[in-house]
């Protein structure tokens, strides 16, 4: 091979290897669902976190491992679930108090046994029944281990079943867990453990009784990761509420789910709402400080909030 052979050569290897690297993203080692905790944790970033209600209920039935992987694939940040347990001790994704509506069975979960489950099949929305079926708990969280955060709904009174199958897995510190007990309640549960699931305290502020929680933590100078606050119609405790939680260096978690949850059919702030007038009803959510949202629209909320550079 002659020098000019041999110059050319050389720089085409050169930009070969160049191109490779390019094309190699650059990772931090991280995992998805780690980069979301972080998210949850960090106060101060522009990132708006997606929660999907009960997953992707609308191509697949609730809580089911279709409808999880349906918002992963989405780019959600957080899978809903409820649970419920069965007659001998299994904790299952379940919404109601029975399988009636989301399953070809029949029975209080609490009544049959988890081999009965096993031979119902789930129901979508429409009730038409599917090949799916109910996922236990333990199924749902090792197909979201390291992929996405998990919001335990209903289950608060089932939390030491919950935290023997999330250590059992290596997943506690993903999972996200609401409840309204009482400050003292909810620390003393958490200190039974080495590894703590994240907590959300719940806050009815047009409620005495969420008025009176919000007291306790703001009284006792406890700052949370975040407080999900619901309100049916605005009132200035309303306002002066979200204001003392940015104020106090927590977050806000918002339902836009259904009026009810987020001011009222009036105040114009739910999901059916958004889709029928457009996603730009979302910035009405945002204006509050909200950093958290619970949705049923997730690939609408997605769409609006990488818009505008909230979802990158």
């Amino acid at each position: 091979m002659n020098m000019k052979k041999r110059i050319l050569f050389a720089g085409l290897l050169l930009l070969l290897t160049l191109s490779t690297f390019a094309a190699t993203p650059v990772t931090s080692g991280k995992t998805n669902a780690q980069k979301i905790v972080e998210a949850i944790h960090n106060p101060k970033t522009d990132y708006v976190v997606v929660v999907s209600h009960r997953g992707d209920w609308r191509d697949y039935p609730e809580n089911s491992i279709p409808a999880i992987e349906s918002i992963i694939r989405m780019g959600v940040d957080v899978m809903e679930l409820d649970l419920k347990l069965t007659a001998d001790s299994v904790l299952v994704l379940c919404h109601d108090g029975t399988i009636d509506r989301t399953t070809t069975g029949k029975g209080r979960v609490s009544d049959v046994t988890y081999d009965y489950i096993k031979n119902c099949f789930l129901k979508t929305g429409h009730n038409c029944p599917t090949k799916y079926k109910m996922p236990t708990l333990k199924e749902a969280l090792a197909v979201c281990k390291d992929r996405i955060v998990v919001n335990i709904d209903q289950g608060y009174q089932y939390y030491d079943l919950v935290m023997a199958i999330t250590e059992e897995l290596g997943v506690t510190e993903q999972i996200l867990i609401k409840g309204k007990k009482p400050v003292d309640f909810v620390d003393a549960q958490a200190k039974k453990y080495k590894h703590a699931m994240m907590y959300m305290p719940i806050i009815d502020i047009n409620k005495p009784s969420g008025q009176e929680l919000f007291r306790q933590y703001m009284d006792k100078k406890i700052v949370p990761l975040a407080y999900e606050v619901c309100w049916q119609q605005e009132t200035p405790e309303v306002r002066k509420c979200m204001k003392d939680i940015l104020a106090q260096g927590s977050k806000i978690w918002v339902n836009t789910l259904w009026g009810s949850l987020c001011g009222g059919e009036e105040a114009g702030i739910y999901d059916d709402y958004a889709f029928e007038h457009g996603a730009e009803v979302y910035q009405k959510v945002l204006d509050f400080g909200t950093s958290i949202i619970q949705t049923d629209r997730p690939e609408l909320l997605i769409s609006y909030l990488k818009k505008i550079g909230r979802h990158d």
